[in-house]
């Protein structure tokens, strides 16, 4: 049998019991750890502790586990920031939005472990969603094509910045760049013209690296989508 797709956001909040607690102050003792310590550090047990409750009585607020991620998970969309369609143009909306979801996921690197696993449906995700499909929408973009040229901006971010993170949390930012040339020298003694541009080229701060990567990705991405829309003008027109 089909496994039942279940949410948080389908129901009511409950109403707050004798002991003063909410939902809203569980989702900031969670987030508060999560930033601390990491998103394998999270549990009811340490919640309960934060808010000096039992991790039982944290259950008439969240069912589960999974519940509370769906709650974390819709406030970190919730810090992102992307201008309105009517304000500004869509390559300025869809800048602001790149550029703070890499901003948000590097400052919150727990939200690595929850998006693709955890359902994002909540309010604020909702609202993320429909400010940049009204962006595709009032740049021209028609049908299914506006959820592809939105999907194809939010897989682009998410393919930078996760590895950022990854190698982060598996290496920690400072390490020797001299030993990383040393390695390359050897590893790759086979393809002496790409050492010659590894050494040459690449930028030896790997901020400024990731950064000017980022960007011209970035513009690559909406270059393509703009490309594709005028693209898309002329065919109709020739219709």
């Amino acid at each position: 049998m089909a496994k039942q797709f279940t949410s948080i956001w389908t129901r009511e909040p409950r109403q707050p019991r004798g002991s003063g607690l909410d939902r809203a102050q569980i989702v900031a003792a969670a987030l508060e750890i999560l930033d601390s310590e990491g998103l394998d550090a999270l549990s009811m047990r340490k919640i309960g502790a934060k808010l000096n409750a039992g991790a039982t009585s944290l259950y008439w607020y969240v069912a589960n586990k999974d519940e509370l991620l769906e709650l974390v998970l819709d406030e970190f969309w919730g810090m992102l920031h992307a201008p309105e369609s009517e304000q500004a143009s869509w390559r300025e909306v869809l800048t602001t939005f790149a550029y703070s979801l890499r901003g948000s996921m590097r400052a919150h690197p727990w939200v690595a472990g929850l998006v693709g696993h955890i359902p994002s449906i909540g309010p604020n995700a909702m609202r993320v969603s429909d400010r940049l499909r009204r962006a595709f929408t009032e740049a021209g973009f028609q049908g299914v094509d506006i959820y592809r040229a939105s999907g194809t901006v939010m897989s682009f971010v998410l393919g930078q910045v996760l590895p950022e993170i990854a190698y982060a949390k598996t290496y920690g930012e400072d390490y020797d760049a001299e030993s990383v040339s040393q390695v390359m020298s050897k590893v790759a003694g086979d393809y002496p013209e790409m050492f010659a541009d590894y050494r040459d080229v690449a930028q030896t701060d790997p901020e400024v690296a990731r950064a000017l990567g980022f960007d011209f990705g970035l513009l690559c991405v909406l270059d393509g989508l703009e490309l594709r829309l005028r693209d898309g003008d002329r065919s109709r027109l020739r219709k």
